[in-house]
This record gives structure tokens, sequence and C-alpha cells, in this order.
């Protein structure tokens, strides 16, 4: 790292400001992630940044914790512009990052993933005694169970999540900067991070918070700066915002998430689930709970559910990734438990994973390739591909699903985390199903982009589409679902109608109502 001795930028006068961006901008080619942002950084407080997928907020972020450099500007530190090789150097001097996308390395455990790189030694080699004392004692403080010898790759992303923030924690970082921390986790696991949060800035330790969660996010900020197209256009103390002035700035203008779609036939079991069981093979435990449910043609379920209620599970064995241990599964009337999942999404049966990154899109691959890729058998014929006809699927998909891109050839990474859903979600559709099984669709996503899969979904239903989606977040029930269920222990505990009130399904979920 570089420190040079010069005078200080102009502080805010009301608090001390620890870290800033002065100016910074930041381009790939043509395109201008940023253009001349200005960003504080105070100290003890939590300054949240909003923006819509694409606003430059990740960006932002790797420059200031040393993933990336500017293409130009200053990042400030102390009073002092500093310029950091790495993310370990700037963790040297106290500057940390959670990620939006997990990286955590799925082949170790978690006591391995939490030290890697900072491995605690003694006389005899690594203090592995030691690393999983203090593994222990991280995740007491977030309030979960998990054994710091459990490999990775066997917890869900909720807890996936939770070791990546156990890892933040670990390096005792003045500067710690929460992209989207709470994305896969239940409003109980959010309670816990906040109580943290808060017990951190009491120290003096200065929080930057990232989410589209914009409800959530507001009970936790003291500062709020919002991006918009690469550019800052509102800042504000708490006291001056609600809701209202974090949409506008964002995106110009209100969102909401529609309503269930009327003035179409809802008839007809498109999907019956009857007294469905699966159990963890490695536990014993009952995941999903002799488990019976019904989507129609044409209707919407919304499943809700905290971590751990069994939602995922469900989600994965009706789509063939799991083995029920008893049960059956219907496709208009058909049995499919016996199916492959390539079977099931032939019959009409597809499923959008909730770990997008990991199971929906092929990294390596281009946005056209990643849309074509579940419905190859439509332009396949033995080892011969019709590109042709690949590139109408291709076409014709980008355009139902508006996907934001520089054309079918560009990188799947290239595109914003609300794009990539919509990748994942037209690759899907692309293969004309008539149940379609969404797990957390709006994980990681803005307001935007969220108003925007919700109202493809609710256009699709409206063709005849049964619909089948789970959520953590209570507001994306009250939407466009025809009907609510909630999970709780691989059981459901309740059903309401659109008409019902958050409260009520929090607490049918078993969750706390938090005034």
């Amino acid at each position: 790292m570089t420190v040079a001795a010069a005078a200080a930028p102009q502080a805010d006068t009301t608090d001390e400001v620890v870290m800033s961006a002065r100016n910074v901008a930041k381009s790939y080619g043509a395109v201008h992630a940023l253009k001349g942002v200005n960003f504080d950084i105070h100290r003890g407080q939590v300054t949240t940044l909003f923006g819509e997928n694409g606003a430059g907020k990740s960006t932002l972020m790797k420059i200031l914790s040393g993933v990336i450099q500017p293409s130009s500007g200053e990042v400030w530190l102390d009073g002092r512009p500093v310029q950091f090789a790495s993310t370990a150097e700037a963790q040297d001097h106290g500057v940390s990052i959670i990620h939006q996308e997990l990286s955590l390395a799925p082949n170790l455990n978690v006591r391995d993933n939490i030290f890697l790189g900072r491995e605690i030694t003694g006389p005899g080699g690594i203090d592995y005694a030691e690393e999983e004392r203090q593994t222990r004692l991280l995740m007491q403080e977030l309030e979960e169970e998990i054994d710091p010898r459990t490999p990775v790759e066997q917890l869900r992303l909720g807890q996936q999540q939770l070791v990546e923030i156990a890892r933040a924690l670990s390096v005792n970082s003045r500067v710690l900067i929460m992209d989207e921390p709470t994305s896969a986790l239940s409003a109980s696991e959010v309670e816990v991070l906040f109580r943290v949060i808060r017990d951190l800035t009491a120290r003096g330790v200065s929080i930057v918070y990232i989410s589209h969660h914009l409800e959530e996010a507001l009970r936790i900020t003291d500062h709020a700066v919002v991006l918009r197209d690469g550019a800052m256009t509102a800042n504000a103390p708490r006291a001056e915002i609600d809701l209202e002035w974090i949409v506008r700035h964002m995106v110009g203008r209100n969102f909401d998430l529609g309503t269930p779609p009327r003035g179409h036939e809802i008839s007809g079991a498109a999907l019956a689930i009857r007294n469905l069981t699966v159990i963890d093979p490695a536990s014993g435990q009952t995941l999903v709970d002799d488990l019976s449910l019904d989507v129609a043609t044409g209707e919407i379920v919304c499943l809700y559910g905290l971590m751990g209620a069994g939602r995922t599970e469900l989600m994965e064995c009706v789509a063939g990734r799991l083995t029920p241990a008893a049960g059956e599964v219907r496709l208009h009337g058909q049995p499919v438990q016996d199916l492959t999942i390539a079977e099931r999404i032939r019959a009409g049966l597809a499923l959008v994973p909730e770990d997008r990154q990991r199971d929906g899109l092929v990294q390596t691959m281009s946005v056209g390739r990643n849309l074509s890729l579940a419905s190859i058998v439509d332009f396949t014929r033995g080892f011969l591909t019709s590109l042709r006809a690949e590139r109408k699927i291709i076409d014709a998909t980008i355009k139902s699903v508006t996907v934001k891109t520089d054309g079918p050839q560009a990188a799947i990474t290239s595109l914003s985390g609300g794009n990539q859903q919509k990748v994942v979600i037209g690759k899907m559709l692309a293969t004309d199903p008539t149940v379609l099984l969404l797990d957390e669709p709006s994980r990681g996503i803005d307001v935007g982009a969220k108003a925007e899969v919700f109202g493809l979904l609710a256009e699709k239903a409206k063709t005849g589409l049964a619909v089948l989606y789970s959520t953590s977040e209570v507001s994306e029930c009250l939407s466009i679902a025809h009907r609510i269920l909630v999970l709780r222990r691989g059981r459901i505990t309740a059903e309401f109608t659109h008409e019902t009130t958050k409260e009520a399904i929090m607490a049918a979920s078993g969750e706390a109502v938090v005034e």
C-alpha cells in the first residue's frame, strides 16, 4: 500500500469520517461503472448504500477493499490517501468486505474457511484446537449451532452466508463492508446480525451496509447514500429519509410487486404433492414431514418459512434433485417421482434454484449459451446442433424476460445480479414448462428487477402456468400470490390469501414480530 503525506479532504463537521472515496471513477472499456463518486464512511456508524443492480455499489466497495483499482480518483483512510494492492493489504489496515456472492471453499470445513490464509500457528504448526475454539465463539455470537468441522458444501446457503459473516468478524476490522449480508437469512437471523452490527458500532467499528431489502436496511442505517447509473444521487442522515425517499432516488419512480393476476381460469391440480417426506441421510433429521399441497393451472402459490423450515428441500425433491423417503408427486395427474430431472423438465416441471451462481448458471458460458442450456434438446439432433434454432430461442427469451445485455455473446459475469436472475428464469421458461418452481427468486436483486420478475410471473400465470415460489421476505408473500402457505419444521402450519397481514404470516412461521 502507498500512503501519501497530504492534507485530508474536507470531512463531515458533525461526525468523524474514517474512510472516504474522492471523485472515484471506474471504467471497463466504454462502460462507466462509476462516475466521480464521493462517499464517506463515519466512525462507529452504519452507512447504507442503496441502488439498483448495476448502479455501481459493488464496484465502489471492491475499490475500497482493494479488490480492484479505480480508473481515477482517490481513497482516503484516517485523513491520508491510500491505495490497496489486494484485499489482504486492505485487511492489514482494518478494511474487510463480505461479498454478495459467497467466496467460501466448499471442500473445506467451517474452521478452515474462517482462518484460510490467516492460520493460527504454534510450535507444532497450525493450532487447530485454538482455531476451532474461536470458530465456536464466532458461531455462538451469531446464534448458529454449526460444528466447526462441518464441510461447507454440506451447509445450506443461509448457513454458508453466516460462515462468510463469521470469517469477516474474525478479522477484527475497523471498517467492515457488508454487501447483501442478509440475502439468504431469515428475519430472526437478521435480528441476530443486527445485534452484532450494533455491538460492533458501539466499539467504534464502521459498517458499510448494502441491501435490496429496503425496509430492513432502514432499521439499521445511520447515513444513507444512493447510487444511480454510477453516480451519487442522494446523501442524507437517517432522520431525513424514508422508504419513498430511497426508491425515488434509486429509480426515479415507485415500484410495487403487483397483485394476484385476475381474469383467467384457475382450475385443476397442475401439481399435486401427497404425503411427501424428506430425510437428511447424514443426520437422520426430517426436513419435510408428511407434506401435501396442490397448485392449480394458472395459480400462483407462495411458500413462506424461515431458514431450515424445509422450503428448499421441498422444491428440490419435487424437481428430482432429492429423493423422498415417502410420498408422491403428480404432474397433471401423472406420477413423476420415478423420473430423472431431465425427464421432469421435458414433462413440464422446471425449477429455478435458490443459488443462481452455483446451481443456475455456468460462469464460463455466455448469456446466450446459459439461456439455451436447459432446452438443448429442442435444437439438437444426434451430434448436430442447429445454431439458427438455438439463436431463435435465445433471442425470444432475452426479449421475453427483458434481459439487459450487450448481446447473447456477452459473458454471464458481465450482467448485474438482477439480470443474471432473469437469465436463470428465462432458461427454465424456454423449456415451456406447465409448472414452474422458484426458490427465493428475488434473492440479491434490487426493487426494480424484483418488480419485473414478479410481473413476469403474473403474466405467465395468465397463460396457464402454475407457479410455486418460496420466500423468506414477508412483503413478497403479499404481492402476486393467490395463496400463501406457511412452512415450519417441514410442515404447513397455515394458509392465507394475499389479504392477510405480515404479522399473521410471521406468527404462523414461529417468527417473532419486530415492532
